[in-house]
């Protein structure tokens, strides 16, 4: 399958954008839907490695994306391969229940990559192997802390990078 692009407008995905934000295999078409509305709302690229839980014409992506959905810009790629054939050199982050570090400590420059795993299994771990370096946890110091949502994972990097942006 070949890549698939949502450009408005003729933009491309560096023409001003913030963050590029990478799911990995995501699984529920609601958490997409919700952040391909933060990516609208923060000036983000959304980017989705297949295979995807779901079919992007799912009502329950729309819903959630709700009259958003059609201003997301968003690439699909048919797999992580695919994707890294054509990710610029910008840095890259991932960020992982099992990271090393936490996400106010990432640098998350303008126009990084900013990776999140599936709802069920997060990220591989071959990624976790290969970019060590790279992942970056978000502290849930609850007595249940399984993990978060994605899509508010995903919220709280984003606007963290905003944040140091803007500083």
């Amino acid at each position: 399958m070949s890549d698939h692009q949502n450009k408005l407008h003729g933009q491309s995905a560096e023409s001003g954008i913030d963050f590029h934000i990478v799911l990995h295999h995501p699984e529920i078409p609601q958490n997409t839907g919700n952040i391909g509305r933060i990516c609208v709302c923060t000036n983000c690229d959304l980017h989705l490695i297949e295979p995807l839980g779901f079919l992007l014409d799912d009502k329950h992506i729309k819903r959630s994306g709700m009259d958003y959905w059609q201003h997301v810009p968003y690439t699909r790629h048919a797999s992580w391969e695919k994707f890294l054939e054509t990710k610029n050199d910008a840095p890259i982050y991932f960020f992982s229940t099992k990271g090393g570090k936490t996400y106010w400590d990432c640098p998350m420059e303008e126009g990084a990559y900013l990776v999140f795993g599936s709802e069920s299994c997060g990220l591989p771990e071959e990624l976790h192997e290969k970019y060590k370096e790279n992942f970056y946890t978000i502290p849930m110091p609850g007595k249940f802390n399984r993990s978060l949502n994605l899509a508010n994972s995903v919220a709280v990097a984003i606007y963290e990078g905003l944040r140091k942006k803007h500083l």
